[in-house]
Formats: structure tokens, sequence, C-alpha cells
């Protein structure tokens, strides 16, 4: 039974003009100059720059790019009405060239989950890391604009409900970054979190980061025993089995869960043990809260397995069974992976939620001045994005070779490729691929658990260095479009090519279907162990229509353009996708997306899967039945809306907001795909095109709408290039398709 809280009393105004992030950081609600700050792009790793002086200022001009991510007025043309989607593509183009930046890649926010800065902080904070005072006031000022503006809290993403985890959290960096507990938004936001009954309420994520940074009692957070990565690699449970996102961050939690590592403590931290609980700290049962969880984060519940064996973890092995030996033993064995991780990405790591804890690992056990540390110092900021709102974490350290395979593609189908005005352009966007692929394995790759990466692309840049089944196949499929097509040159040679290919052909599992980064390790029965609670269908990896489809038009493009190679093996793996795409379609003729929301981004891959083993809408009725979903859902406005609510339920909902461009263009691609003329279909696609044409802007841009994407069903993440890329790419195919009639 928990006691009502006292009333907060006023605290002490913390003083201003520290740049070290600290009990004395700057407490200042403002914003910075935006016109002071820039992006720098070395061979994809992106970091954004704040000038102090005015000769700084002149001697690194702001560029349009940098002005665009800020949300600063352009100085670019504007252009007529387009009456034709063809010049309408035309404008899209010219607009979104001016954004492309110097080594050839095209960047964006990444942003979306509202957990990923916590981590990052906190990191910061325990390892007494300096911040500058710039990112620490727009941090802040990012936070406050995010936040709820009824409830005063903070979700697991920017459109998602507020929580205990959002909000205990991210009220937690505002303190560290120095923001008055007596701020009117703070007592809002203190108040929402002890209506949800305080932090003890929080999931395993953020029981974990609070008791770091010494604000929580480690006896609240459920066992995380790195003795796991000691068990035969044969047992069902081995991390190696799990997705390499979930495992990746078990790997570094089990270091610092073992070493029971929390802050040494200050003011701040003794002020938040009294702000985040709805009773005196001294008071609080600790252990009887390990299982507490707000329904409001309880998105995949602990299952009867996983709480059985943390009772047994608790009150067996823990006490009576877990020697030094073992505990020694395990903990050397998860650093030295810690290790090969960081070695293995020059730093970079895998992702922001892993990189902090690799970093907090490395100061554990090497030392606050040691070589890894200060390594990780200065990589973690590649997470950080700057934008008109303040500074937020991406979710991973960029989109670059994503988004630009993607832009070429739809440049492409649009018919222009060999269009004068654009080859400067897809040139070197082409020699950024070139640049970005990835040339050899990672060593001793079988003992730290990673899959073939030779001639593979990553989702962000070859640092990071992560095979990918989709981004390689894009990259790919971009590459050679490009090095076919009359006037571009021969950047990736053939062997370069048979390389991807060798890779994407370890790819495929039984089902035929493809992943995300590796082939699937595990069953789905191992959700029964998945302690995150926020999330669903995060332990092993999935067959991902997404995927399968990117994997099948590489295998099929690349045959075309060298026929002989393993030519019987490409045909089996393309014949084994296909019928996996086909059997993943449910009943009403619709796929489900687990990358993009939800349904119209699925339906639009797995229509181009379908076609490019030449089942069209004349000649199958699955096809038929997916073209009779997507048209079903088109909206009186000719547009497309669906709510991420989609992703959470697995069923159509309707966006709140109406039509949105980016889904809409995802719906009438698809339907293109199909290569229907006439009839229903031709004039649904009809009624999209005149949709998008319509809203798009005088300068050839449209507007910023709905969050895009999506991951482990439950969290949204920002694509905001996604509005020009595949407004190209319908633009353009429509006027390929049919004639480029003008849109009344």
């Amino acid at each position: 039974m928990v006691t009502t809280r006292r009333q907060n009393t006023a605290s002490e105004k913390l003083s201003a003009g520290q740049d070290v992030l600290s009990a004395s950081t700057v407490l200042v609600d403002k914003a910075t100059d935006l016109e002071r700050w820039r992006l720098k792009d070395d061979h994809g790793c992106q970091t954004w720059h704040y000038l102090e002086t005015d000769e700084e200022v002149k001697a690194w001009p702001q560029t349009e790019a940098d002005r665009h991510h800020l949300g600063l007025s352009l100085d670019l043309p504007t252009f007529l009405v387009p009456k034709d989607p063809l010049s309408a593509t035309h404008n899209a183009i010219q607009h979104f060239a001016h954004f492309q930046l110097e080594p050839g890649n095209w960047a964006c926010e990444y942003g979306g989950p509202m957990f990923l800065l916590p981590g990052i902080v906190i990191a910061w904070y325990v390892t007494g890391t300096p911040v500058a005072a710039p990112v620490s006031t727009e941090i802040k000022r990012y936070l406050f604009n995010r936040q709820h503006p009824e409830d005063g809290g903070w979700g697991l993403h920017i459109e998602g409900e507020s929580s205990v985890f959002g909000t205990a959290m991210n009220y937690t960096v505002l303190r560290l970054l120095g923001a008055d507990r007596e701020d009117a938004r703070m007592v809002k936001a203190r108040g929402l979190l002890w209506h949800m009954q305080g932090a003890v309420m929080g999931p395993h994520w953020a029981k974990f980061w609070l008791s770091v940074l010494g604000v929580m009692e480690w006896d609240c957070v459920n066992p995380v025993p790195p003795e796991l990565w000691l068990v035969p690699d044969w047992v069902p449970i081995a991390p190696w089995r799990w997705w390499i996102h979930m495992r990746q961050v078990f790997l570094p939690m089990s270091y610092i869960w073992s070493k029971k590592f929390s802050y040494e403590g200050d003011k701040i931290t003794d002020e938040l043990k009294e702000e985040l609980y709805v009773q005196p700290y001294e008071s609080v049962n600790f252990a009887g809260h390990r299982n507490s969880i707000s329904d409001r984060d309880n998105y995949h519940p602990k299952s009867w397995l996983l709480n059985s064996v943390n009772w047994a973890l608790v009150n067996i092995w823990n006490p009576f069974l877990r020697t030094s030996g073992i505990q020694k033993a395990a903990e050397d064995w998860t650093f030295d992976l810690i290790r090969r991780e960081d070695e293995n990405t020059l730093y970079a790591n895998l992702a922001p939620v892993n990189a902090p804890m690799n970093m907090l690992a490395c100061y554990i056990h090497d030392g606050p001045g040691s070589y890894s540390v200060r390594r990780h110092r200065e990589r973690i900021p590649e997470f950080l994005w700057m934008k008109n709102e303040g500074m937020l974490a991406n979710g991973t350290n960029g989109v670059q070779t994503w988004d630009t395979s993607f832009l070429i593609q739809a440049v492409h189908s649009a018919g222009l490729a060999e269009d004068p005005r654009y080859k400067p352009m897809l040139t070197k966007a082409l020699e950024f691929l070139e640049d970005q692929q990835i040339r050899e394995n990672v060593p001793e790759m079988e003992v730290c658990y990673r899959h073939n990466r030779k001639g593979a692309w990553a989702f962000s840049t070859k640092d990071q260095g992560y095979t990918v089944s989709d981004c390689t196949s894009e990259a790919l499929k971009s590459v050679l479009l490009l090095q076919s097509t009359p006037g571009y040159p021969t950047l990736v040679s053939q062997k370069r090519a048979r390389d991807a290919i060798d890779t994407l052909l370890t790819m495929q599992n039984p089902s035929g279907g493809f992943a995300s980064y590796e082939r699937q390790r595990g069953g789905e029965w191992m959700e029964l162990l998945n302690a995150a609670e926020v999330f669903g269908r995060i332990m092993v990896e999935y067959d991902y229509p997404e995927c399968t489809t990117a994997v099948l038009t590489a295998l099929s493009l690349f045959q075309k353009l060298d026929p002989e190679y393993r030519a019987p093996e490409i045909q089996k793996t393309i014949q084994g996708a296909a019928k996996y795409v086909r059997n993943a379609q449910r009943p009403d003729g619709s796929w489900y997306g687990s990358w993009g929301i939800c349904f119209t981004y699925a339906g639009m891959f797995a229509l181009e899967s379908l076609a490019s083993v030449e089942e069209t809408y004349e000649n199958s009725e699955r096809v038929r039945r997916a073209c009779e979903f997507l048209v079903g859902k088109q909206r009186s406005d000719g547009g497309w809306g669906e709510s991420y609510k989609s992703c959470e339920t697995g069923v159509w909902v309707e966006h709140p907001e109406g039509s949105q461009v980016v889904q809409t263009c995802w719906a009438i691609i698809g339907l293109m795909e199909t290569g229907v003329k006439g009839g229903e279909v031709e004039e649904a696609i009809r009624r999209g095109v005149k949709l998008v044409m319509g809203r798009q802007m005088a300068d050839g841009g449209w507007a910023q709408e709905g969050i895009e994407g999506v991951f482990n069903k439950s969290c949204m993440i920002s694509y905001p290039n996604y509005r020009y890329i595949f407004g190209i790419k319908a633009l353009g195919m429509f006027a390929q398709l049919y004639g480029n009639p003008e849109i009344q």
C-alpha cells in the first residue's frame, strides 16, 4: 500500500554557465540560434555542430540542407502548379536534390522513440562526460516541445499516450540537464507520474537506467544474468539465438547489472529520489516492485515462464548457487563480447540503446580515461539530430544508405535516370553507395555470433557494419539499375555485386522468407522470455514481407544482368521467397507490415514481389484480392490514411487526421505494380495521384504529416524523406504506366 506524497517544496535555483553535465548544469529554458548550427557529413558519419563565433559562421556557411533540417526559410525556386504527374515529379526531384549532402547521401531526422535520449544522457551524467551548453539547451527544448499538451507526460514515442516509461525517464533527463523542479511543466509531469503511482511502475529498461543513476535500488530490477552467455550454443535459449537488437542490449545490460553499478549521488539525484516516488524513498519496498508495471506500459506482459525464471534467479540462483567464480567468468566473457561489438563497429555500435550501455561498461571495466570511453564519447553524438523543435536522438546513426537507395530507384522508376539534369545527383548517390559497401566479414565472426557481411550494405553506414537483408538488396538494386543505364560509371564491380548475392543467399529462412539481420535462430515461443514489456516480437528474428520482397527483386534483377552466376540457387531462392509472400497474405487480401505503417506499406512491397514473378492483376486472383483490399480502404478524398494503431492491434485502423501523402503513395505504387489498366482500380490510382499532386507545395515538396515507420509492433519512428522519395516514385510511375495525362 503506497502512502500519499507530501507536497513538494520549492527547490533552490541552479547556477548557470556550466558546460559539464552535473548538478550545476545550465538552467535556461531557451533556444540556441538556429542559424549557427551546421551538419557535418564525413563519409556518411553525421554530426551537428554549433558555431560560437562570427568568424566560425563566416568560414562555414549554412547550406540549404542545414536550413531544411532546421526548419528555417529556404531560398529555393518555386514552380507553376503542375497539370500532369511528370511535371510534378520533376518539381519534386529538383527540390529534393538541394538537400543531397557532399558524400552523395541524404540525411534526415530518424526520431520518434522517446526512450533513447534518457539512456544517452544518464550515461553521460554518471561517467562525468562534458556536454556542451547548446546541446543541453536543445535537448531540454525538444523534450518540452514534445511534452503531452494535456497531461504533461511523455509516451513510448512521439504520437503515443503518456506512460511511466516515457514520463519518468524524460522527467529525469530534464532534471539532469538543469530544469527546475518547480517549473510548471515539471510540476505537471510529476503530478502525472504520481498519478501513475511513480517510477516503480515503469518497465524493466526504465528500472535499469534509474538504478544506474542511483535513484532506484537494484532490488527493483529483474535479474539480467550474464551467466546466460556461458550456456552452450546448443541450448535453445542461448542468447546468440536472439534478435540482434535484443542480444546487443542484453549483453552490456547484463554486465552492468552483475556489477550493480550505481552513480555515487549528488544534489540532483537526491532530489530525484524525492520526486520520482509517491512515498519517501526510504520506505519504498523496491524488491516488492520488481514485477510492478503500469497498464500504460505493459504492451507485452511477462509470461508465467519468465516470472518463474525470475523467481528462481532471485531466490535460488543468486543467493545460493552463483559463486564468485561463475560471476567472474560470465563478466569476463560478456565484456569480451562488448569489446568485439565496439571494435567491429569502430565504436559506432548497433544503435543508441546499446551504445551508451557499452560506454558505461567500458567506464566500469577500463576506467574513466580509457581509450574505449573516449571513443564512445566521440561517436555517440552521431545519434543526435538537430531540428526546429530542438535536439533528439535518432533510432540509429542515420538512414543514409536506405534513403539514398530508395531515391535512386524512385527517379529510375519515373524514367528519368537518363535526364541530364539528374545525372550529377544520381552519380554522386552511386558514389556514396559504392563507398558504403562492406568489403569484409568481421574477425572471428562465429565467436561473436555475427552473420556474413562481405558485400552487404548496412541501414546507415559501413562503420555501423551490420548486414541487413533489405538494405543490401535495395542498395544492390540501385547500383545495378544505374550501372546498367547509359552514362553512368561502373563503380561496383561484378565481383562485388556477386559478394552481395553470396551474402543474401545465406539469409533465407526455411519458410522461404527473409528476416532483417540474420536467419531466424530461435522459435517464436521465445517471446515467453520477452522481458522488455513495452515491445512485441523482439526476442528472435521473423520473416517479413518487406525484407523478402527486397531480396526477391534484387535477385531477379541481378539474374537478368548476370544470368550464369549461381543460377540454380538464385532461382530456388526466388521461388521460395515468392511462396512465402503468397502464404503471408491474409484472407482479406492484405499483408501485415512490420517496418512501416502498416498494411499499406506491406501491400506495396508484396505486390512488387508478385509482379517480379509475373503475377499481375490479369492473371492472379491473390493480386486482385490485394487490390480489392486497398481500394476498399481508399477515403472519399482519394487518399489513404492508416493509424499506427494498426501496427499495435494487427487490424486496419483509420488515421485520425485523414489521408496521408506517404501512405497514399504506398497504396497507389502497390496498385500500379499489378499492371492494372482501366476499371475501378485505375480510377482509384488516379484519385490518389490527384490527392498527392494537390498537396504538393509550390517549391516541389510536401509538408510533413503523420509518423511513417514502426518497429517491434508498438514503437513508431519517423522517415521524413519518404514524402519526397515515394512522392517522386508514385507520380513518376503513373506517368510511365498511363501516359502522363493531365490530372483535373
